[in-house]
């Protein structure tokens, strides 16, 4: 039933009266506390981010599986490097079933996934202490430090890279280039070094060791961003080119659009989308170089300890930082995705087939 009212010969129509079919060919309008449908490419998104975080927790679980398998095949006994040499044998059996060690592998994962599954990684072989405690106080150092030293290179290596495409074969892009050949030859730790020789016992102005203030963090920083803004600035300016020869830059151009909008809304934004996805692709390297930078620095983070427990063979505590580190990779990776395909349209829609 729809009322007619007519106002200077116009006929009006009360919307909310209308009763409208599929079959009539015009919209239903929308009635006040009724739900607005989701776009079809926000469920579409919504279950790729389901689907990509299920698939993160099956690679975890595989991950976890061959670090314990691989662990248990490594060579030699963990009690030769736990307890001493004057220990009987008797007391190395006891210790042996009383931290689990007699178990089979599978016996052994097996526990381990159920006390992790509660918060409880166990209790490492070395130190007796608890490795979740531990890793409360140690991770945050590590995350700190490769958070920052990410960060600090996209923001210097971007900016670089995009001059440099844009004033390809002059002399700032050959030196850009001449620098990062340079930098990518020379190991991140030997950078950390030098940087001690100038600024720690040259010119004593930071401090080469410790973790507690800020000042602590700018040399192994410092290293890791001038040893690592290489690749970043090389891959900007490789994909900074190879968007400035595609056809929609010249018809941005064309259409009279100023040189800072073609340059930051169409070039920058179309070369940030792989540039965003390596970077998170790239995060075990960079923890590989935190590994690293903490031994060097006397920093006590994760990627010491474990390095430290591998050379005690404390199993345990190596099985925990590995598993922390997939965590981690998955998690980046899956932030990777979803930035590119909120950058670039088509993979929206080729996850939303079609809709955007």
């Amino acid at each position: 039933m729809v009322r007619n009212d007519t106002f200077h010969g116009i006929h009006l129509f009360d919307l909310r009266t209308v009763q409208s079919k599929p079959e009539d060919g015009f919209f239903i309008p929308y009635e006040p506390g009724r739900r607005r449908p989701t776009p079809k490419g926000v469920n579409a998104l919504f279950d790729y981010v389901v689907r990509r975080t299920l698939q993160g927790i099956l690679l975890v679980l595989a991950v976890s599986v061959l670090i314990c398998l691989l662990l248990n095949l490594m060579p030699g006994d963990p009690m030769d490097n736990l307890v001493s040499e004057q220990v009987s044998d008797e007391r190395k059996e006891q210790l042996r079933v009383e931290w689990g060690l007699d178990k089979p592998w599978y016996v052994q994962y097996v526990k381990w996934v159920g006390r992790a599954l509660r918060g409880d990684l166990g209790t490492s072989l070395d130190t007796n202490l608890s490795i979740t405690a531990s890793l409360k106080n140690r991770l945050p150092i590590s995350l700190r430090l490769c958070g920052i030293a990410m960060l600090i290179q996209l923001l210097i290596a971007v900016p670089l890279g995009l001059i440099a495409a844009y004033h390809q074969g002059g002399w700032f892009d050959r030196f850009i280039m001449g620098y990062s050949m340079v930098t990518a030859a020379i190991p991140t730790f030997w950078i950390g070094m030098v940087l001690i020789l100038l600024f720690g016992i040259a010119v004593p102005v930071l401090p080469v060791s410790g973790y507690t203030t800020w000042k602590h963090f700018v040399l192994p920083i410092a290293a890791m961003v001038l040893g690592g803004i290489s690749s970043n600035t090389r891959l900007t300016r490789s994909e900074v080119l190879g968007v400035i020869r595609e056809k929609y830059v010249s018809t941005a151009y064309a259409k009279g659009l100023s040189e800072n909008a073609v340059r930051y809304g169409h070039v920058l934004r179309n070369a940030l989308i792989l540039i965003v996805v390596t970077t998170f692709m790239n995060l075990p390297f960079i923890i590989a170089g935190a590994v690293v930078m903490e031994k060097v620095f006397a920093m006590p983070g994760m990627g010491a300890w474990m390095v430290d427990a591998v050379v005690k063979t404390d199993f345990p505590v190596v099985q925990a930082c590995l598993l922390v580190i997939s965590v981690l990779v998955v998690i980046c990776n899956l932030l990777g995705d979803i930035c590119s395909a909120l950058l670039d349209p088509r993979i929206r829609a080729s996850i939303s087939g079609g809709a955007q």
